[in-house]
């Protein structure tokens, strides 16, 4: 064994020398170039994966006297040894008296799981423009293109409500700023499941789970897919789509549904490039509306009828709404537009350089967003009167219209479905590996944790290459095609992808998109307060954690005030519907401990010898890691 490996580092002190490794860089790591791949040979990172992750060989073992130390609380590592390029999950890496899955045992259920079998944490594939496509790609769905009607109703006239979308859009970018300091401190994969099983215990962080994986994550899938498909008879058949079956639309949302599914199935290079090329197509839209807008306003311009010159006969602020209720209406919708924010900090663990591309994903997207809805709105208002604005929910289709006619309906009828299907494929991407990180920590079966077709153990790198070299012609050319870098075709979380599909499309099926709105409202925000609270917590408890990048703490604050503002008035506006949701969030508590049997009843963790066995068990509430580095700091 290599002297670096040889340890005597104690095992309930893994878990905070694994995270601060991989929250923050090495200090001869070069973070300034184009490429954020880490830096490690093919031959030591085939080497590696080779390595049982609770052998006392695992590099997540090595010795603290074999490491220098930044601060009195965690460590780091010298630059013989990058954790960045082999970022495994916690769960297959944890000390016996430390945190732990639930269910059995990774290491005693799953011999050729974590480190030694396939992982996406350990294939970094995603860029800073994969990144950014995932964001804007859910931002920027129907809503901008669709029914921007209820901001500009609830506030009145145009220019109150172009403040509103730009209050709306700094808020949404408060919260974005605050999950880019969580991700860079915690870069693994499963956004808040992660931070709040972390921070507040597991039950947070389950309950998460429960609430996105069953709700939350299809729910709004299916309201996308059903508007994409909506959107495309539209185009197809026109004026008559108004009076068609509704189940058309829904089969054509099903066929959009299982299609990217698929493609996300195939690779992940494969699921992203559609992102990428998707994301383009909504800011050319965006800005192709703005200029329009503004070429119809200066040369008076309408294919039927006469132009529109409420913009230049009435005051931009006539009619202005002085009810504070109203505001919040608006407000309120204005940040629905806005979500999808959180969506890279699902798949922060397989950012090539996490530490460096979250926060630039996130302070490039939001006011790129931010900037394409004021134009898209002013010229709206540039185009169409205020009240066709306020009463309709096709208002891309009838901006095309008054200026194109029917050309132009038919064009920007196949924009939002476009729109819609890219929205729908970040969508998926981002809620599978919110179910592939519920499955590797056992807080679902863990099938759903699985690579591939999830019939087996998880394919390494080294079998995936055998399997490579005895290809047929066709299947190599397909794999460097579209299949990802090191893995080829297929390394994607196939069962979490197909859970994902089957949930979404019941509720696409069952359509009561009433009621899940408000749920989702309820349940989204509830949660975004409670992680983004949990920044504030750790740090208050954990001062001197590595954090790559960090927001001034005014930045939490604010979004946590905005957040208790909107549960409120959603709180005393339905109550009943708010009673519903926390029903529901109650319901997965007994899920969780019955989850949690697994502990008592499965085999211990072995490989991690040190006093107090115990197996998988825990003790003491929640992952309280920085108590623990407090102690590992004492012992040092």
């Amino acid at each position: 064994m290599p002297p670096l490996y040889s340890s005597t580092l104690q095992p309930d002190t893994r878990d905070s020398l694994e995270l601060a490794s991989l929250a923050s860089s090495s200090p001869g790591a070069d973070t300034s170039d184009t490429d954020s791949r880490p830096s490690i040979s093919s031959s030591r990172r085939l080497s590696l994966e080779q390595d049982d992750p609770l052998d006392s060989a695992n590099p997540a073992a090595a010795g603290a006297s074999a490491r220098p130390s930044y601060h009195s609380r965690s460590f780091s590592v010298s630059s013989t040894f990058d954790f960045a390029s082999n970022l495994f999950p916690l769960s297959s890496t944890t000390g016996a008296a430390g945190y732990a899955p639930l269910g059995a045992s990774t290491a005693a259920a799953h011999p050729h799981g974590g480190l030694g079998g396939g992982s996406l944490e350990k294939h970094k594939t995603l860029t800073y423009l994969n990144g950014l496509s995932l964001i804007v790609g859910l931002i920027i769905g129907s809503g901008i293109f669709s029914s921007p009607s209820q901001v500009n109703a609830n506030a009145g006239s145009p220019g109150a409500s172009l403040i509103i979308w730009l209050v709306a859009g700094i808020l949404a970018w408060t919260g974005a700023a605050s999950y880019a300091e969580l991700g860079g401190a915690i870069p693994l994969n499963g956004g808040p499941q992660v931070y709040l099983s972390k921070i507040f215990g597991e039950l947070a962080g389950f309950l998460f789970t429960w609430v996105a994986v069953l709700v939350l994550k299809p729910g709004s899938a299916a309201i996308i897919s059903i508007i994409m498909g909506e959107y495309l008879v539209r185009a197809v058949i026109g004026a008559e789509a108004e009076t068609i079956n509704p189940w058309v639309n829904k089969a054509v949302a099903l066929v959009g549904l299982f299609l990217v599914t698929f493609l996300n199935c195939v690779s992940t290079r494969l699921g992203t490039r559609l992102n990428d090329m998707l994301m383009f197509l909504k800011f050319v839209a965006l800005l192709g509306v703005a200029i329009i807008g503004i070429v119809v306003a200066a040369t008076g311009f309408s294919y039927s009828g006469t132009a529109n010159l409420d913009w230049k006969t009435h005051d931009w602020f006539e009619g202005t709404k002085m009810d504070a209720s109203a505001w919040a209406v608006a407000l309120y919708a204005g940040l629905w537009a806005f979500d999808g924010w959180d969506n890279t900090n699902y798949v922060v663990g397989e950012f090539r350089n996490p530490s460096r591309d979250l926060p630039r994903v996130i302070h490039t997207a939001m006011p790129l967003v931010i900037v394409s809805y004021i134009l898209a709105n002013m010229a709206y208002f540039l185009v169409l009167p205020l009240a066709t604005i306020n009463s309709s929910n096709t208002v891309a289709v009838m901006f095309g219209a008054k200026v194109f006619g029917p050309t132009g309906a038919l064009i920007f009828a196949l924009i939002v479905s476009a729109s819609c299907l890219g929205a729908l494929n970040s969508a998926t991407f981002t809620s599978s590996r919110l179910v592939y990180a519920a499955g590797k920590e056992g807080y679902i079966p863990s099938i759903f944790g699985r690579i591939g077709t999830g019939t087996g153990p998880n394919p390494s790198p080294s079998s995936l290459s055998s399997s490579t070299r005895t290809r047929s012609w066709l299947s190599k050319k397909l794999a460097s095609a579209v299949g990802d870098e090191d893995t080829g075709l297929f390394f994607t979380p196939i069962p979490a992808l197909a859970l994902n599909a089957s949930l979404t499309a019941a509720y696409a099926v069952v359509g009561e998109f009433g009621t899940l709105l408000t749920f989702y409202g309820v349940a989204g925000y509830t949660f975004y307060f409670v992680t983004v609270l949990g920044l504030i917590v750790l740090r208050v408890r954990e001062p001197t954690l590595e954090r790559p990048y960090k927001t001034w703490i005014t930045t939490p604050i604010i979004f946590c005030c905005v957040s208790l503002f909107l549960l409120s008035r959603a709180v005393f506006a339905q109550p009943l519907q708010t009673m519903t949701v926390i029903a529901f969030v109650i319901a997965g508590v007994p899920v969780y401990y019955w989850r949690a049997r697994g502990r008592r009843t499965g085999p211990k963790r072995e490989g991690l010898s040190g006093g107090g066995g115990g197996g998988g068990r825990r003790k003491g509430p929640g992952w309280k890691f920085w108590q623990r580095w407090t102690a590992a700091g004492s012992r040092s």
